[in-house]
């Protein structure tokens, strides 16, 4: 081109090009998504999460926080266990670490110490080899994997529900329908007594048919904090065997409870010396603190049999096909450091001490918040709060009155009236009381 020449400007779409996109785009045609709305609703904010966030954004210098289920300490900030601590140093020393892929199943040593601390380390079932271990993704992910296995493999070709405790932690209905398995509820709490329904829990149980499986709380029964006594478990287990039903232990808080390792295991323990085949999710979120790192197992016990080995083996092989299509490899870090402290006489014990340090918290700001109440006059009884275990009480607070404390005094809990009793403190434990029992006389 010579230096004079005009240049042409650049390709313009062309007239009709234009009209066609025109009419497509005021004629609606044009298709945006294969997500509109009505296929697609916008899902409701979790509750439990959207509390938190309202907390968070609240200003208010006294505010506070009976919702979130995880330990504070007395100066209500998250506590790092000094074992964990001590665990992450070491671990973090050794020369040798790198961050491969762990096997499907898991950190080996972390499974195995985790069968010992579920089920006894002197369990029939494990010298047996009648048990099925992997890592999961917390409590959660072990829930989801023995839901997962049972649509799958239990009773194929026939229907069987899995049985809730009313109420029971929120995402049990969701993960259970999630893979499509009917959900039922068995009674539980009494708002009368504001403790077990054991008459009516015995009784849905009873009735329930051949085969169904039923989700049991191993301690701490969440969101409630009642569980039933040994004698009343061992009824339980009277019935279920009578009745041909499947155990499926949810075990989120074992030492957090009542401090003692053995005893908030016990539940599990007494199934397998029944001889049941059962499941149990187990997660170590609460009791090593270690919320972030999704530590936990999921284990499956055979009934002891002549082929009890062969069935445990068998059972391992489709959980690992389930798990490597899920989640392919679960996380390393959690679970070294709770493999750590499980297999290491001198840190399990310190761990111990960890848990009775936190238990032993809870327990004291239960009998604080109650003896607050009762010096106040509030209207009621207030006994349930000491006489409920672990993370959670439901304190009889209606829908109404938690709105109100909320609106009125910062004091944030799920509608339900649960509270995190590790949220109350030596500093604002009056404030709560006081707050509860304006609330309570004004709405009585």
């Amino acid at each position: 081109m010579s230096p004079s020449a005009t240049p042409h400007p650049p390709p313009q779409p062309t007239r009709r090009l234009q009209q066609l996109s025109a009419h497509m785009a005021t004629n609606g045609t044009h298709k945006t998504t294969s997500f509109a709305a009505d296929v697609v609703p916008k899902a409701p904010e979790d509750p439990l999460f959207g509390l938190m966030t309202a907390y968070r954004a609240d200003t208010f210098e006294k505010k506070v926080d009976l919702g979130i289920g995880a330990y504070r300490d007395d100066n209500a900030k998250p506590w790092v266990l000094p074992v964990v601590k001590k665990a992450d140093a070491v671990l973090r020393s050794d020369p040798n670490l790198d961050h491969e892929y762990l096997p499907i199943a898991g950190l080996q040593q972390f499974t195995s110490a985790s069968q010992k601390l579920i089920l006894g380390k002197n369990s029939p079932a494990i010298s047996e080899k009648r048990v099925a271990s992997l890592q999961t993704i917390s409590g959660t992910g072990a829930v989801h994997l023995g839901a997962l296995f049972l649509k799958k493999f239990y009773r194929p070709g026939q229907t069987s529900s899995v049985y809730f405790s009313s109420p029971t932690w929120a995402n049990h209905n969701q993960i259970f329908s999630n893979v499509n398995l009917p959900i039922t509820t068995y009674p539980y709490f009494s708002a009368k007594t504001r403790g077990l329904d054991f008459d009516g829990m015995l009784s849905s149980i009873k009735s329930a048919p051949e085969g169904s499986i039923i989700l049991l709380h191993a301690c701490a029964h969440n969101p409630t904090g009642v569980d039933p006594t040994q004698d009343q478990w061992k009824q339980v287990a009277e019935v279920m065997k009578a009745r041909n039903l499947f155990p499926f232990f949810d075990c989120a808080y074992q030492g957090f409870a009542s401090g003692d390792l053995a005893r908030d295991g016990w539940a599990i323990s007494y199934f397998v010396e029944q001889g049941f085949e059962l499941v149990v999710a187990q997660s170590y979120a609460k009791n090593f603190g270690l919320y972030g790192e999704r530590a936990g197992c999921f284990h499956f016990v055979a009934a002891p049999a002549s082929d009890a080995t062969d069935v445990a083996t068998r059972v391992a092989s489709q959980l690992a096909i389930l798990q490597r299509s899920e989640i392919s490899n679960p996380p390393a870090y959690g679970a070294r450091i709770a493999s750590l402290v499980l297999n290491d006489p001198a840190l399990f014990a310190m761990w111990e001490e960890d848990l009775r340090t936190m238990s032993s918290r809870i327990i004291e700001m239960r009998k604080a918040l109650r003896s607050k109440l009762e010096e106040l006059g509030t209207p009621g009884t207030w006994n349930h709060i000491t006489d409920q275990i672990g993370m959670f009480s439901f304190t009889g607070l209606t829908e109404a009155q938690v709105q109100k404390l909320r609106a009125d005094s910062h004091i944030y809990m799920t509608k339900n009236g649960r509270v995190s009793m590790a949220g109350i403190n030596t500093n604002n434990v009056q404030y709560v009381a006081e707050a509860i029992n304006k609330i309570v006389r004004a709405t009585n």
